[in-house]
C-alpha cells in the first residue's frame, strides 16, 4: 500500500456516557489543550446510559476554539439524512469550519435496538443503498439554490430548501468493513473510518485495495480519500499492537502511516493520562518520523529521475 501523503491528524474517540457527562467535557477540553487535532463521539441514540452525541458535540464546539470534531459514526437509520446535514452545517458555521461528518449504516448487531427506537430494519444491501442515497442528499442540501428533489428507494425529498451552506467543504467519512461498503467509500466518500478491534492492522491492506480500485473505477484519485483509524491500546509492557511503551506506539503508528496509508489516528477508550501521553509523546514523534521518511523518499525519487 502507498503512503497517500496526507497531513497526519491525531485525536480521540470519546464515549458520552450520562453518568460521566462532565468527564466527557473535561476530556474534550484536555484533548484540545494537549494539542490534539480531532475529537469524535460515538453515536448510539438507543442507549439510555449515553447522552445524545449531537448535543454533546455542540457543547464541545462551544467550549473549544481549535480542535475539529466529528461523529464517529452517526447512526444513519436513526438520523435521516436531512437532519444530520443541516446539523453539521450549523455546527460548522458556529465552530468556524471545524466540523466533519462521519456516518455509519447502523451495525448489523444493533437492528433490534434501532427498530425499538422507531428506525427501519434493513438488510446489508439495503443499508448500503440507503447510505449511498444519504451521501448524495447531504451534499445537495449544503448547496443553497434550487429546491432539492430526490426520489430514492429509501429517502425522498420533494423540493426541500437547501442550506445553510457550511463554513467549509464538510468531509463525509464513512465507516466500512465489508467489500460492498468499501467500494462505496472509494466511489463517494472523502474518508474511511475503521476501528482496530474490528479490523486489525494486518487487514488494512486488503481493505484499502478495494477502496483504491473503486476510486479508480469512479475516476477519483485514491489519495483523495483519508484513512482514519480508531485505535485501542495501553501504555505498559510490550505485548502486541499498541500494548507497550510510547516508543512502541511511535514505531507502530509510523509504520501504519508510511506503509498502510493511515493518516488520522483516533485514540479510543482512553483516560486523561493516556490522552496526555498520546498527544505529547506519541503524536509529535510520529509526525517527525513520517516527515523525515517522506523527505528521504522524495529525495531518492528526485535523484533517480
Amino acid at each position: 500500500m502507498p503512503d497517500y501523503r496526507h497531513d497526519l491528524l491525531f485525536g480521540v474517540q470519546l464515549e458520552p456516557t450520562a453518568p460521566q457527562a462532565q468527564d466527557v467535557l473535561a476530556l474534550a477540553a484536555l484533548s484540545e489543550s494537549a494539542g490534539l487535532d480531532l475529537i469524535s463521539l460515538a453515536d448510539h441514540p438507543y442507549r439510555a446510559d449515553w447522552l445524545d452525541a449531537l448535543t454533546v458535540l455542540a457543547t464541545i464546539a462551544a467550549r473549544t476554539s481549535k480542535v475539529r470534531m466529528f461523529f464517529n459514526l452517526a447512526n444513519l437509520p436513526l438520523r435521516p439524512p436531512a437532519m444530520p446535514a443541516r446539523a453539521a452545517a450549523t455546527l460548522d458555521i458556529l465552530s468556524d469550519g471545524r466540523f466533519e461528518l462521519g456516518i455509519g449504516t447502523g451495525g448489523r448487531l444493533l437492528w433490534d435496538s434501532i427498530v425499538a427506537e422507531g428506525g427501519p430494519r434493513r438488510s446489508a444491501g439495503e443499508s448500503v443503498e440507503a447510505l449511498q442515497e444519504a451521501v448524495q442528499l447531504m451534499r445537495a442540501l449544503w448547496v443553497p439554490g434550487a429546491p432539492v428533489h430526490f426520489d430514492g428507494k429509501h429517502y425522498q425529498l420533494r423540493g426541500a430548501t437547501a442550506g445553510p451552506a457550511p463554513a467549509h467543504p464538510i468531509n463525509i467519512w464513512l465507516g466500512a468493513y465489508q467489500p460492498r461498503m468499501l467500494r462505496v467509500v472509494g466511489a463517494l466518500a472523502d474518508g474511511w473510518v475503521v476501528s482496530s478491534p474490528f479490523l486489525p492492522p494486518e487487514g488494512l491492506a486488503a481493505a484499502c485495495e478495494i477502496i483504491d480500485r473503486a476510486a479508480n473505477e469512479a475516476d477519483r484519485a485514491p489519495e483523495s480519500i483519508r484513512r482514519i483509524y480508531n485505535v485501542e491500546g495501553e501504555f505498559g509492557h510490550p505485548s502486541g499492537f499498541l500494548q507497550g511503551p510510547a516508543e512502541l506506539w511511535i514505531e507502530q503508528l509510523t509504520d501504519l502511516a508510511l506503509a498502510q496509508g493511515i493518516s488520522a489516528f483516533m485514540l479510543w477508550r482512553a483516560d486523561a493520562a493516556a490522552i496526555r501521553r498520546f498527544a505529547q509523546e506519541v503524536a509529535p514523534a510520529v509526525r517527525e518520523a513520517v516527515t523525515k521518511e517522506r523527505a528521504i523518499i522524495a529525495q531518492t525519487a528526485t535523484s533517480a529521475g
